[in-house]
């Protein structure tokens, strides 16, 4: 069977110096460091996941993130109609993962139950823990669940062929990585178990975590997962934008990771 193509889709940058982006100051001489904010997509043919839902313009705006397009602009760019997407996966329920879930009103929500337990549960209390979660996002969840369009994971599944879920935890409680076949080899799209690929490179993590010890061994598994340092997909690496390949017609905003890279 064919392989799957893949395509990161950016919908919104924030303005950082690079000290913010890693717990142990990487360099005296700070610079500026963006992060960009991307979703996702898997396709075949004419079967589509997509992976994260990204921040709704209002939750963008109450961060004081700067928004290209709304998400929603950004699908029907690359011809997707999120009215008509079955499956979604979200990797974990921070905003900027989980928000517009009201886009996708026919799909299935793939999720580590994990990850549910922990944003409705006991840390919630925590005003340190909850800060990467919008509750507006969470309720929207919980009424998917009530409405029997949530399938919850526990640990690795496999979707599809060449499509599988790996959970590893540590930037929040169920968080999973997406793995992908593709005509060039295995695409690990980590989410936030690396936010820049230099968090990986340098055994420096981004700081916010639940629980360090998990994002260290996630790293670990992305390169088992990938088998290649180059095929992991960090969560919020502009870097992603200069090494593949632009879509045409979409500014330089949506890039084909199933291609190989420019450089």
């Amino acid at each position: 069977m064919a392989g799957w193509e893949v395509f990161a889709l950016r919908y919104a940058v924030h303005e950082r110096r690079a000290f913010e982006n890693f717990i142990r100051t990487p360099d005296p001489h700070d610079a500026p460091m963006p992060m960009d904010y991307f979703v996702w997509v898997v396709r075949r043919g004419g079967r589509v996941v997509v992976v994260d839902t990204g921040f709704t313009p209002e939750g963008g705006a109450k961060r004081g993130r700067t928004l290209i397009r709304p998400v929603e602009a950004a699908l029907r760019q690359l011809g997707i109609a999120p009215e008509t997407v079955e499956d979604v996966v979200i990797t974990h329920l921070h905003y900027d993962h989980a928000g517009n879930l009201d886009l996708f009103p026919q799909a299935r929500f793939h999720l580590q139950e994990a990850e549910m337990g922990f944003a409705t549960g006991r840390h919630m209390c925590q005003a340190c823990i909850r800060y990467p979660f919008d509750v507006e996002d969470v309720v929207r969840m919980v009424r998917a669940v009530y409405a029997e369009r949530v399938v919850f994971h526990d640990g690795d599944a496999e979707l599809e062929e060449g499509l599988s879920l790996h959970k590893v935890g540590g930037h929040s409680a169920g968080l999973q990585m997406v793995r992908v076949e593709t005509a060039r080899g295995p695409i690990v799209l980590a989410s936030d178990a690396a936010h820049f690929m230099a968090n990986i490179e340098r055994q420096n993590p981004f700081p916010i975590f639940f629980d360090l010890g998990a994002l260290a061994q996630g790293w670990r598994a992305a390169r088992r997962l990938a088998g290649a340092e180059e095929r992991i997909i960090a969560g919020h690496d502009p870097l992603v934008r200069e090494l593949y390949p632009a879509v045409e017609g979409s500014g330089g905003e949506t890039v084909a990771l199933h291609l190989p890279p420019l450089r």
